[in-house]
């Protein structure tokens, strides 16, 4: 079991990172040879990104239900579209698959990017484990001036 961090933290990236949001909706259960081919891609493409940290692949999160959600965290935006791109790696073979699949509206995909400069994100943390950005970018407590979500959201600073 992962370590709870009792008191209140917050990560302080120093600088510019993508949050990109990736998922899957199953729109029909008993279709069960639509989506599980879906489904069992992205594990793949976790492990590969994992074992080559040059991709520019950080760390992720995932929350499943009828609606999968991944958060994942890159260096660049031009770094997570190379990947997605490349023909040697796990995505863009999913990616075909998928389409050539996509007659059924059986399962369906999804995607978000936002690329964050210094200064345009917050973040809080009260008894959880190292989580999401934290991973990323490390945590501290969030007190004195970090205690304020105002606060958190301007540029980092020497402190």
């Amino acid at each position: 079991m992962a370590k709870v961090n009792k008191e209140r933290m917050t990560a302080r990236p120093e600088g510019s990172f993508v949050v990109f949001l990736i998922g899957m909706r199953v729109n029909n259960l008993f279709a069960i040879h639509r989506w599980i081919p879906v489904f069992t891609a992205m594990p793949k493409m976790i492990i590969e990104l994992y074992k080559n940290p040059q991709l520019g692949f950080k760390s992720h999160e995932t929350c499943f239900g009828r609606t999968t959600i991944m958060v994942q965290y890159w260096e660049s935006s031009e770094k997570l579209i190379a990947y997605a791109k490349s023909a040697d790696s796990e995505h863009l073979p999913a990616w075909r698959s998928f389409n050539r699949a996509a007659k059924s509206s059986a399962v369906g995909i999804w995607h978000e990017t936002y690329v964050i400069e210094p200064g345009h994100s917050e973040s809080v943390y009260k008894n959880m484990p190292t989580f999401g950005l934290g991973k990323v970018a490390g945590l501290q407590p969030a007190v004195g001036r970090l205690n304020s979500a105002t606060e958190r959201l301007s540029k980092p600073s020497a402190e």
